[in-house]
């Protein structure tokens, strides 16, 4: 067996037997609720935190811009990954909480369906992340976008994922 077609046979769905990129049938699969929570960090300087959290910023209220810019880009997931199913989304929520060094972002998102709603979540959080940068660019370029991850995934077949609290 090729090394392509082990890695297939070894979870690597978005292979084929050639080792070939496509598109997973799903259509065998169970539809269940499905959940999923992501997160990221962008840090901010102080004095532009300040300026967030007031809404006295030159684009105004960033943080209402970035939330709806994150639940829209959940739901364009499929157009922006190439290999993604488009999901009936049931719910995005987007938080955001100013902290100290910067702002903590979470996208919870919700779908009943045959295939799983990471890639969502993870969307939502980058978007909203990205939305955030590029409406404080001005006041400050040197924003780091980071810690993106999955925190928690639920549904399906492989069943609960919750990332340990140290990791």
């Amino acid at each position: 067996m090729s090394d392509d077609a082990q890695a297939g046979s070894q979870g690597l769905t978005h292979l084929d037997a050639q080792g070939h990129a496509h598109m997973v049938d799903v259509s065998e699969k169970a539809i269940t609720r499905r959940e999923a929570v992501a997160e990221a960090f962008i840090t901010i300087a102080p004095d532009v935190l300040a300026l967030i959290a007031s809404g006295e910023t030159p684009k105004g209220d960033v943080l209402a811009t970035a939330r709806i810019a994150g639940i829209m880009g959940a739901k364009r997931t499929s157009d922006l990954i190439p290999l993604c199913h488009p999901l009936p989304l049931s719910s995005v929520k987007v938080t955001l909480d100013i902290q100290k060094s910067g702002i903590a972002i979470s996208a919870r998102a919700r779908t009943t369906g045959q295939t799983g709603i990471e890639m969502e979540a993870l969307t939502a959080v980058s978007v909203a992340a990205l939305t955030l940068y590029d409406m404080c660019k001005a006041l400050d370029r040197g924003m780091v976008i980071g810690d993106i991850r999955l925190a928690h995934k639920s549904g399906g077949r492989s069943g609960v994922y919750d990332r340990p609290a140290d990791a």
